[in-house]
C-alpha cells in the first residue's frame, strides 16, 4: 500500500496583536474587537468575555477562522436577522486570507433600524476598520535545527546563513559555536547542504522540530 503523506501549508496569515475599532451607522454604534487565537476553545472563551464586558449591548455577533488552512469557521448573528451579521463578519475575514483569529462585532442599538442590507454593510465595516488596526503576521512552516561547529569553521557558517535573510539565527559561543535555526521548508535542505560543503564536512546539523513561525519571532 502506498503511503500518504499530508503535506503541510507552506504559510498562512493572521494577527499577531489584536485590536479594536467603532463606527457608528445611524446612531448604532458597533464595536469590533480582534484577537489571535490557536484553538476553538480560546475563540470561545474571548467571544464569552466580550459579551461579558459589554454586557448592556443589544448583540455581540462574532465569527472565526481556525488552523493553517483555515479550515475550522463558526459565525454567530447573537440574535440579529439570519445571515446579516456572523456571516458578513466571517467574509470579510476570509477575504483578507486571514486564519487563527476571532472577531467580535458588540452593537449599541441606536433607536433606527438599519434592515437587512444595512446591517450587513455595518457589521461588515466594522469588522474591516477592526482588522485594519491589528498588527499583520505571516507564519512560515519551517524546521528548527542545531547546526555545531569549531571556532574556525564558525564564521564560514555565520557568513553563509547572512546570505539568506529568511533565516532566523541565534548563536551561542562555549568550547564550540551552536547556531540554532528556524528555516523555511522549502530552503531547508539546500541550507543544510550549503553548510557541510561550507564547512568540509565538520560542522554537525540535527533537526530539533518542524514548526509554524513568525517572522517577527
Amino acid at each position: 500500500m502506498k503511503k500518504i503523506e499530508l503535506v503541510q501549508q507552506i504559510s498562512y496569515k493572521t494577527i499577531a496583536k489584536g485590536g479594536m475599532a467603532e463606527i457608528t451607522e445611524k446612531k448604532s454604534r458597533f464595536l469590533a474587537n480582534c484577537r489571535h487565537v490557536e484553538s476553538e476553545e480560546e475563540a470561545v472563551a474571548f467571544i464569552g468575555e466580550m459579551k461579558k464586558k459589554y454586557w448592556d449591548a443589544r448583540h455581540s455577533c462574532a465569527a472565526f477562522v481556525i488552523g493553517d488552512r483555515g479550515e475550522l469557521t463558526r459565525c454567530s448573528d447573537d440574535g440579529e436577522p439570519t445571515g446579516t451579521a456572523g456571516k458578513p463578519i466571517l467574509d470579510v475575514i476570509l477575504g483578507e486570507k486571514l486564519t487563527n483569529l476571532v472577531v467580535v462585532v458588540t452593537r449599541y442599538f441606536g433607536g433606527t433600524l438599519l434592515g437587512t442590507g444595512g446591517l450587513v454593510r455595518a457589521y461588515s465595516e466594522a469588522a474591516r476598520c477592526g482588522l485594519a488596526v491589528c498588527e499583520k503576521s505571516i507564519y512560515r512552516f519551517g524546521v528548527r535545527s542545531s547546526v555545531v561547529t569549531d571556532y574556525t569553521n564558525a564564521g564560514k557558517v555565520r557568513y553563509l546563513l547572512e546570505q539568506n535573510l529568511n533565516i532566523q539565527v541565534r548563536i551561542a559561543y562555549a568550547e564550540m559555536v551552536e547556531f540554532e535555526l528556524l528555516i523555511p521548508i522549502e530552503e531547508n535542505e539546500t541550507i543544510k547542504q550549503k553548510i557541510i560543503e561550507a564547512t568540509l564536512g565538520k560542522a554537525e546539523v540535527t533537526e530539533i522540530t518542524r514548526l509554524y513561525f513568525s517572522s517577527d519571532e
